[in-house]
């Protein structure tokens, strides 16, 4: 006869997933959670989906796997939204339908709705930290609103049972922040879809390359806080260093700054925003994938781009920090050292063979990374929370 931990361990769970970005929008969020959404109710969960409208929204009320929501254009970021504030029509549902546990992803109004009506009904929270608004802020110049988002997004998380982090340096640097009950939580990739066979010479012909040529490959929102003046200075460098070589930049991705960096690009190719199989040719019909990114909570890019056997420079940060070995699997800078960035970038294409080396050994690490994992393990973590008391800060409470 079965235990009860055994019992428990096999009942499926109501979770709700509260999010301001979700599939088919473009982003590192949105394709994190639609995995998890997948994995979960592909273990037999129920899973209640709660977001604002995107455009090709149809429904007009909700289901039970669905609860939309109105939402506002979020400054700088076409086509993703803040939710809106729904609390009543939160209790309303979940009076009648009660999760076993909330997973909030975002912490905008929505996410504090649900945040404050799940304390209400008493429903255990799961929350996730998935961007950096407060280095955000920072990069724009807007040093009072980074100190106030700090102080707002720990009161939030800190109201939660646990939050989830990403990445090994995400949690160090929210630990100094004083947020509590961190939990790890890492992302997989899709290697059967990023994969070096979806090379294709055509693309690269039409890049204007050859078999011996290097395409330098960029993916990612073209915006300010991703540092690409680095991307800029780090292409040129490699372009001095090897004058003898056919190089070009690849560009994937769309954002406020990608006029501006296709007048500082001239010779640059710009692609546009691709995704599926498109993007995973992209990828690896490239050679190198420069990163200079420093406000990742995690980069799901770089395992991407190590599964489809690209050599990687970054810093030593999130994802690149805990994937790659420098010089074995690719290549890393301390943070902030752009001169340490440009002369990484340089060593990889020193040797052909050393290049070589480093993208069958970032295929092969990037091979193992798959998602079940981590949907097994964001398993365990929901689970935990159901059966865990909610820990608050004493003297805290919700508005």
């Amino acid at each position: 006869m079965a235990s009860a931990d055994t019992e428990a361990m096999t009942t499926a769970l109501h979770i709700t997933l509260i999010t301001e970005t979700f599939p088919p929008e473009i982003n590192g969020v949105a394709n994190t959670l639609g995995r998890l959404c997948d994995g979960l109710r592909a273990r037999g969960h129920q899973v209640e989906l709660v977001r604002p409208r995107q455009g090709g929204d149809r429904q007009l009320g909700s289901d039970d796997e669905l609860l939309l929501c109105r939402g506002w254009p979020l400054p700088g970021y076409p086509g993703l939204q803040w939710g809106q504030s729904s609390m009543h029509k939160l209790l309303r549902r979940w009076k009648r339908h009660r999760p076993d546990v909330l997973y909030i992803a975002t912490e905008g109004p929505l996410g504090l709705s649900a945040l404050r009506a799940a304390r209400r009904l008493g429903i255990s929270v799961v929350s996730g930290f998935h961007t950096n608004f407060q280095q955000y802020s920072n990069q724009y110049g807007l040093g009072l609103l980074s100190r106030l988002l700090t102080h707002y997004l720990r009161w939030f998380h800190n109201h939660s049972t646990l939050t989830l982090v990403p990445s090994v340096s995400q949690r160090l640097e929210l630990q100094r922040r004083h947020f509590d009950r961190l939990a790890l939580l890492s992302r997989g990739v899709d290697s059967q879809l990023f994969h070096p066979a979806k090379r294709l010479n055509t693309l690269r012909e039409q890049w204007g390359l050859g078999e011996d040529d290097i395409a330098v490959i960029h993916v990612g929102r073209l915006a300010q806080e991703k540092n690409l003046g680095l991307l800029k200075r780090s292409f040129e460098a490699l372009q001095a260093t090897y004058p003898q070589r056919t190089l070009k930049l690849i560009v994937i991705g769309d954002g406020p700054l990608r006029m501006a960096l296709e007048k500082a690009l001239p010779e640059a190719i710009f692609c546009g925003s691709q995704r599926g199989e498109a993007l995973a040719s992209h990828y690896a019909s490239g050679d190198v994938f420069l990163f200079p990114s420093m406000t990742e909570t995690f980069g799901n890019v770089v395992l991407e781009a190590l599964a489809s056997g690209l050599g990687v420079v970054a810093y030593d940060l999130a994802a690149a920090g805990q994937h790659i070995r420098h010089g074995y699997n690719g290549v890393l800078a301390m943070p902030g050292d752009e001169e340490a960035f440009c002369d990484a970038a340089r060593w990889l294409l020193e040797e052909d063979e050393t290049l070589r080396c480093v993208r069958l050994n970032a295929r092969q690490h990037a091979s193992r990374q798959g998602w079940g994992a981590i949907i097994e393990q964001f398993e365990g973590q929901l689970r935990g929370a159901c059966v865990g008391e909610q820990v608050v800060p004493d003297g805290v409470t919700l508005p």
